[in-house]
């Protein structure tokens, strides 16, 4: 996976937007989605590599606060004012980046394929580089491209990053959050098999 750019936001950061310097499980699930998902299996992420040297830059972005809900959307019952409410904010962005996913496609109990034949039709559309809507890295406006593994070392890189959003629970109203205590080592952030839910992470 790789791309121009990508913008991971750190939570804690909510004006000024500022990106960990790795690709977050999440992000990586999303990607990993729009190459290839079906209700029957979920993707679990158990590490990331970086393959490229973290390089950052700077953008100004306009964006609103005038946000419309889900069910003004779907109706048309409102248009959303962005002249009025327009904001600018800066953001602390990632150039030049490249990742390798490491991920399990897990079957849920109504799945009638085990978990290699999800595997191998991923595996497949990667290399046709087939996917059911353009990957991102972070936010729609940075595409990310995608092909088949090869053999690049990680960078050697090691740092400490804080908390990572771990998973989001979407059956939960609202949605739950858990999260990681996440750390570069040797280029290679490792993901546990389980989250700290959001209250202890506060």
């Amino acid at each position: 996976m790789w791309g121009e750019a990508a913008l991971f936001t750190r939570p804690e950061l909510k004006v000024e937007r500022v990106s960990y310097p790795v690709m977050t499980p999440s992000a990586a699930v999303g990607v990993l989605e729009s190459i290839y998902w079906k209700p029957q299996f979920r993707w679990d992420v158990v590490a990331i590599e970086v393959l490229a040297e973290i390089k950052q830059f700077t953008q100004r972005r306009n964006e609103t606060t005038d946000l419309a809900s889900l069910a003004e959307a779907v109706s048309g019952r409102r248009r959303v004012d962005t002249v009025a409410n327009r904001v600018q904010r800066n953001a602390v962005c990632l150039r030049d980046v490249a990742y390798r996913i490491h991920a399990h496609a897990v079957p849920d109990k109504n799945s009638d394929k085990p978990e290699a034949a999800y595997r191998d039709q991923f595996r497949r559309r990667v290399t046709r580089g087939s996917c059911f809507s353009q990957p991102y890295l972070g936010v729609r406006e940075f595409s990310a491209f995608f092909g088949d593994p090869d053999d690049r070392p990680a960078q050697p890189i090691t740092e400490k990053l804080g908390l990572m959003l771990h998973s989001v629970d979407h059956s939960t109203t609202p949605p739950s959050f858990t999260w990681f205590d996440a750390e570069l080592v040797n280029g290679v952030l490792r993901v546990p098999e389980q989250g700290i839910p959001a209250t202890g992470a506060a």
